[in-house]
């Protein structure tokens, strides 16, 4: 994957666009086609205290997500980005998808709190790598300063 062809893409997507949920929609359809082997690209969003569905690209998946439970409730309680190689030996992994074998999650943050997660899903085992999370926390550092 080409991160730096995927992050110019996004910058002229997004860039002055007012629109937060269709920025989102764009960003998530431009990961789904530019990412190989997955199976899942999108975004969950607090709201209440809990992560809640927004825009994807992908089978239809779980809208709630308690924080503290599963990958992206997990990214949300302790603040980190987490990448998981095997999805079925994460304590608590919430399979809303069960072709699912692994996953990323980026936090998302606007002045200092946490207000969603980018999540990405792969039927492969070990798909996402070192460089995987360093372009895509790069993509969310995007959003954060051109969405939110």
């Amino acid at each position: 994957m080409d991160y730096t062809a995927c992050h110019a893409a996004l910058k002229a997507l997004v860039e002055g666009v007012p629109h937060r949920i269709a920025n989102l929609a764009n960003a998530s359809a431009l990961l789904y086609d530019q990412l190989d082997e997955i199976n899942w690209a999108g975004f969950y969003l607090m709201k209440e205290g809990k992560l809640v569905l927004g825009p994807f690209q992908g089978k239809p998946a779980c809208i709630e997500i308690p924080v503290g439970k599963g990958v992206c409730g997990t990214a949300v309680a302790i603040g980190e980005t987490q990448l998981v190689p095997n999805v079925h030996e994460f304590p608590g992994h919430i399979a809303c998808d069960g072709a699912s074998n692994s996953e990323i999650v980026v936090p998302i943050c606007k002045n200092g709190e946490i207000i969603g997660v980018l999540d990405i899903d792969s039927p492969r085992f070990e798909r996402f790598s070192e460089q995987d999370k360093e372009g895509l926390q790069t993509f969310v550092h995007i959003l954060e300063e051109l969405v939110f």
